[in-house]
């Protein structure tokens, strides 16, 4: 069992179309599914989230930072991670994908310069550092943004 898996048990839930109240027979008449009394019995319950006037959870949990709705998630890929790809190959995101290097490639790849490139390869993707754009052209490649 897994928390994907989980339903609720036959016959417990009804649908949104469901109408409360209609007498015995419809199996939610009476109290209509509210029990007796009690404030949660009455109409103007409180809101979710209320704790009768102690300071509500939300309220308590300090608020910190905010999200940048400007930035993005860009994935970096080492130089050395290259050496999977043979000589003279065109190295894109959609072959970095292939090749299993890069899962989500997110808003783009870049490539930085740690390790060492023994390979001439045209790589084509969003972003370079500067030591990885000289380590490709240094064995003969190609460095072009897309």
């Amino acid at each position: 069992m897994e928390l994907s898996n989980l339903r609720p048990a036959e016959g417990s839930k009804h649908s949104d179309a469901f109408r409360r109240g209609r007498g015995h027979g419809s199996g939610n008449g009476k109290t209509a599914g509210k029990g007796h009394k009690g404030q949660k019995a009455r109409s103007g319950a409180p809101r979710p989230g209320f704790e009768g006037g102690q300071m509500p959870l939300y309220r308590r949990l300090p608020k910190r930072g905010f999200t940048n709705r400007n930035s993005k998630q860009i994935v970096g890929i080492n130089v050395d991670a290259l050496e999977k790809f043979d000589n003279d190959s065109v190295v894109t995101v959609n072959s970095l994908m292939a090749a299993g290097i890069v899962k989500n490639p997110r808003d783009g790849v870049k490539i930085l310069g740690n390790g060492e490139l023994t390979k001439k390869l045209a790589v084509k993707v969003n972003a370079f550092s500067e030591g990885a754009k000289a380590k490709i052209e240094a064995a003969g490649g190609s460095a072009e943004v897309i």
